[in-house]
């Protein structure tokens, strides 16, 4: 039986600096992608790499006194070391200075010129050195480059031009009959409004840029960096080689993985040149967005640069992985903070899943003899938490499918609370001290089975976390599979191995803190801007247990699910509230109540005669949409 294939590349990665917080995002998330496919036996290729050509490569070399080649072969190294420190899977590492590549690119440019594709012209505009990119004067930001913000340059210089203009026409049709084509719709309906306005055709030689690949039928020409850097997706697969068995076996990708700065050339020029080449387009181009500190880039020149070998060496790999995959939903823009990591870390990963599992070996240590007890008689609770990693694997699948590993490790943390609000309410301590052996065996076990599936859950996002779980479980040959989840389950009398704690206490360095003021305090506009109203919509409500005043509800908010934890038991029944909209504080910081996190908070009304009245829009919006 044929299985199926999985081809997910990040964009290849320039050269000209070492690896940051955005480059480790698109390869973490790639990497996510890459292992659960994997996980449910998928034939998977992903690929990355680094481009390696170019005017700002050349120069950067000899501002640092290195030969091109002696300066990508340095910075390619710290890419390999940095990838294999955070356990990236990667099956290829492609570099645009290799033979293989090289070759490539000169067998497409000579296809296309044979095709009638390319013609010789001269181009005539203003030129940035770092971006790599001509821009017409109309372009320009107060003269400077539009992207980047630096000087530009006048350049006039013979070239070779691609018909992207030939184009225009069967991309929108193409994009109309896939819309799966550029994810997210954001980003498609930007594709579909710049092809709109017309596509001219675009420059793909240069004859003042040495550090290139030579154009094969007129080599005082080099291929434009642009154009050389695309084709790694195919030459990677050996395209147009003696070989071509990966590229029949891979192409088309799955998932070209992006920042949305380089949306037009992976949506619009990659796919036109494929188009004349006569290959299938990618299925999916996946835009991501940037992580940004107090709303604005991050970058080294501003001094706000975030170190990942930083956050490893405090917090460990997994940590940084679990932050990256969960604050943001893939697609959005992402606010760092090192508030926010540490929130994470203590909230999420110590105090949910670290002391989960340390809870239960604990209990299986002082009462089972440090063994897999055999349990007895299953009550509806015990098959109940079962039954829930099996929904959230469903669930983690679907979240997968539609790009969105923030949520897949939401629904994963459900069965994470649900599990610890489990031993709670079984309290196996109390039933040792009343002597319910039965019982007792049979809830330790219920939280070492629900363990091992939490382990495979989290397997492709916390992957040193996994192997932790199922080693200090007992295994000595791991199994991490997807079918494994139900398909099999953890052997009676199998010895545990608690060791160490999961997800040790970290301690920050506090803020300074803020000098109070004894004026009544009164905030600025910019201050209330600070706090992000949304449109929510109820999907469901329930009473919090042994809690007459809140209630527990999952709310939507267009691009993710949450749950809040809301004191309105005492005036609104659950069914009351389920399918109404509602205004909530979308950027509060997270809060334990009765167990629960509660990741926001509604707005409500309360008069002098204790009636209360939840916020509501006037007209039914779209769920997530901004008050303002």
């Amino acid at each position: 039986m044929l299985r199926n294939k999985f081809y997910i590349t990040t964009p290849i990665y320039y050269s000209n600096s070492e690896p940051h917080i955005g480059t480790v995002y698109t390869t973490v998330v790639a990497d996510t992608f890459a292992r659960f496919y994997r996980l449910k036996d998928y034939d998977v290729f992903f690929l990355t790499g680094l481009d390696e050509h170019g005017q700002k490569l050349a120069r950067t070399a000899q501002e640092k006194g290195y030969s091109p080649q002696e300066y990508v072969d340095m910075m390619a190294q710290k890419f390999i070391d940095t990838w294999k420190k955070i356990g990236i899977t990667n099956d290829d590492f492609i570099r645009t200075t290799q033979k293989r590549h090289e070759e490539v690119v000169q067998k497409v440019f000579q296809k296309l010129y044979e095709e009638g594709y390319l013609y010789k012209g001269t181009y005539a505009g203003w030129y940035c050195t770092p971006c790599e990119t001509f821009f017409q004067k109309e372009e320009l930001n107060e003269g400077n480059c539009p992207q980047c913000g630096r000087p530009v340059e006048w350049l006039e210089e013979e070239t070779y031009y691609f018909k992207l203009s030939e184009f225009a026409e069967p991309l929108l049709k193409y994009i109309e009959e896939h819309p799966e084509f550029v994810y997210p719709e954001s980003r498609r309906n930007e594709v579909i409004s710049f092809i709109k306005k017309g596509l001219k055709d675009i420059s793909a030689t240069r004859t003042t840029v040495k550090w290139g690949i030579p154009v094969p039928f007129d080599p005082k020409h080099t291929v434009y960096v642009w154009f050389d850097a695309l084709v790694n997706y195919i030459s990677a697969l050996g395209y147009l080689s003696n070989d071509q068995s990966k590229f029949e076996r891979y192409w088309p990708a799955d998932v070209h993985l992006i920042g949305k700065d380089i949306l037009r050339f992976h949506a619009i020029i990659w796919p036109a040149i494929l188009m004349a080449l006569r290959i299938p387009l990618p299925k999916t181009v996946l835009a991501h967005g940037f992580w940004t500190i107090k709303g604005g880039k991050i970058s080294k020149s501003k001094g706000n640069r975030i170190d990942p070998h930083e956050l490893i060496g405090t917090y460990g790999v997994d940590a940084l992985r679990y932050f990256l995959l969960r604050e943001v939903s893939l697609g959005l823009d992402g606010e760092y903070s090192d508030e926010a990591f540490h929130r994470r870390y203590h909230s999420d990963l110590a105090n949910d899943l670290g002391n989960l599992l340390n809870r239960v070996l604990t209990v299986a240590e002082k009462y089972t003899e440090g063994k897999v007890p055999e349990p007895k008689e299953f009550r509806d609770e015990d098959n109940l938490l079962i039954k829930k990693t099996e929904e959230v694997a469903q669930k983690v699948d679907e979240a997968m499918a539609n790009f969105n590993p923030a949520n897949a490790l939401g629904h994963i943390w459900e069965v994470i609370q649900e599990a610890n609000k489990y031993i709670d309410q079984q309290a196996p301590w109390n039933l040792a001290s009343s002597g319910d052996k039965d019982r007792l065996n049979t809830v330790i076990y219920t939280l070492l089975e629900t363990l091992r599936r939490i382990s495979i859950l989290i397997s492709a996002f916390l992957p040193n976390t996994a192997l932790e779980i199922q080693r200090q479980l007992g295994y000595k040959d791991i199994q991490l599979a997807w079918d494994l989840i139900k398909d099999v389950s953890i052997p009676i009398g199998q010895k545990l191995n608690k060791e160490k704690i999961l997800f040790p206490r970290v301690e920050r360095k506090e803020e300074k803190e803020v000098e109070e003021k004894n004026e009544e305090p009164k905030i600025s506009i910019e201050e209330f801007k600070k706090v992000d109203l949304r449109v929510a919509k109820v999907i469901s409500a329930r009473k919090v247990e042994n809690s007459d005043k809140l209630l527990l509800l999952e709310i939507d908010l267009g691009e993710e699910k949450r749950q809040i934890v809301a004191g309105i038991a005492e005036f609104y029944k659950p069914e009351e509230i389920v399918g109404r909209e509602i205004i909530v504080v979308y950027n509060l910081q997270p809060a334990k109540i009765r167990g629960y996190e509660s990741q926001g908070m509604l707005l409500a009304a309360k008069d002098s005669k204790g009636r209360l009245a939840i916020l509501t829009p006037e007209k039914e919006v779209d769920p997530g949409s901004k008050v303002s």
